[in-house]
């Protein structure tokens, strides 16, 4: 049963970066109808209700647990709910998608060397390799396998709040897996999801965009439901409950999918044009997080069935 369970978190993290890579694309049209942090206020503020009710009829609070976490829990919801989502969104105003991009394209391998070094958790030569080429493969997929965007971009402000979001974001897996030592996933993310949205909404307030909320297009809102109710209750339930099943290192590499269900998001809804090196930019990801994580699976249950054989041979003799 516990086996079953291991390989079925597996499956579930792939829909993380579906439902965030969604929330990119939503995202794009959204903003152009209200006000970015609003529309994070809105979107968390909304998605944290919904799991308080959840997490009320299902009486699922531990208060015992709680009190034992609230600093993890609260600065889980300063770093990844509120501190992320201001400085991503604060950063586009200034700098580019590109620049943003590869910058955040960097969070497994920080998220895996920040595990390996504060949690301890296991490093090996599969994981190595899975981050490396998983990396190259998003660099090829953003920068379409133009070494000239690369070697053109230029670095501002923007690119140092990006850098910002990237630290909030490495610190809430390292702080969640702390956290859910004693917390429920859901639990985790009800709390964080409503305590950063009251932050957001206290820095959307110079905004001045909460009266556009209810003339959004039909468009609009139903992006915006997709963002509460997938990205934001379904996919941070799944990553919470990922990292505590197999670890911030592991979860961490599904992180690198998510260009990839942009890229082929854009493509389906708007249109967009793919290139062939952003195709082959996209398997050398699957195959990096194939080696991180699969692999790594199927490896570890070939040495208990043959341990478990070995065993039963010494029983029988």
């Amino acid at each position: 049963m516990k086996s079953e369970q291991s390989i079925a978190i597996y499956f579930l993290l792939l829909l993380v970066p579906l439902f965030w890579g969604g929330a990119f694309v939503a995202a794009e049209h959204i903003i152009t109808e209200i006000p970015p942090v609003t529309a994070a206020a809105f979107r968390f503020g909304s998605a944290g209700i919904l799991l308080l009710v959840f997490v009320l009829v299902r009486k699922k609070l531990d208060i015992a647990a709680i009190k034992k976490q609230w600093l993890s829990i609260l600065l889980m919801a300063i770093t990844g709910i509120f501190g992320y989502n201001f400085f991503f969104f604060t950063a586009l105003d200034i700098t580019s998608a590109i620049n943003g991009s590869l910058i955040v394209a960097t969070t497994p391998v920080l998220l895996t060397f920040g595990a390996v070094l504060f949690l301890g958790e296991p490093w090996n030569k599969q994981l190595g390799f899975g981050l490396i080429l998983s990396l190259m493969g998003v660099v090829v997929v953003i920068s379409k396998g133009s070494i000239a965007t690369l070697l053109n971009l230029e670095f501002n402000l923007g690119d140092l709040l990006f850098i910002g979001g990237l630290i909030c974001w490495v610190s809430h897996g390292l702080l969640g897996k702390i956290a859910m030592r004693d917390v429920s996933p859901v639990v985790a993310t009800t709390l964080t999801t409503l305590t950063g949205s009251i932050f957001l909404v206290v820095f959307s307030i110079p905004e001045q965009g909460w009266d556009d909320i209810f003339t959004m297009s039909t468009q609009a809102w139903g992006e915006m439901s997709f963002m509460i109710i997938c990205s934001s209750v379904a996919g941070f339930l799944l990553w919470n409950y990922g990292i505590k099943q197999i670890g911030a290192s592991k979860a961490s590499i599904y992180m690198n999918l998510v260009p990839i269900n942009t890229a082929l998001l854009a493509v389906w809804l708007y249109a967009s044009p793919i290139t062939w090196s952003q195709i082959a930019g996209m398997i050398m990801v699957i195959t990096g997080v194939y080696f991180v994580t699969f692999h790594q699976y199927l490896k570890n249950k070939r040495v208990r069935q043959k341990m478990a054989r070995f065993e039963d041979k010494s029983v029988n003799i």
